[in-house]
């Protein structure tokens, strides 16, 4: 893949994520979704810091809502992947399905 950010395993699951929640796409909501999706217990430090290291890199960015009462006055953190975000994604699929491509069913990875 030229140019561009190749992403790893869990980056692109948490993009994934990020792409299926939407607006509900914050830190507890991200790790449940990979929990249900993938069956993956993962922390949500794991989240946090996968989220937070792919908004340095311009693949997502974050925004707080308002503080709410049931979060004991604490606002929600959402993320959003960016365009750059998008396309990382798109091109590191891309690339896993041209090694997919032509691979003898025998192997059993489709």
């Amino acid at each position: 893949m030229s140019k561009g950010v190749y992403l790893g395993e869990f980056e692109q699951i948490v993009l994934l994520a990020l792409l299926r929640l939407g607006a509900e796409a914050y830190g507890m909501r991200v790790r449940q979704e990979i929990d249900e999706r993938t069956g993956r217990d993962v922390s949500i430090g794991a989240v946090y810091a996968t989220l937070d290291r792919m908004e340095l890199k311009g693949l997502v960015k974050s925004s707080l809502g308002e503080p709410t009462a049931e979060r004991g006055g604490r606002a929600k953190r959402t993320f959003v992947l960016t365009a750059a975000g998008r396309k990382s994604l798109t091109q590191t699929q891309k690339s896993l399905r041209g090694m997919l491509d032509g691979l003898d069913p025998k192997w059993g990875v489709r």
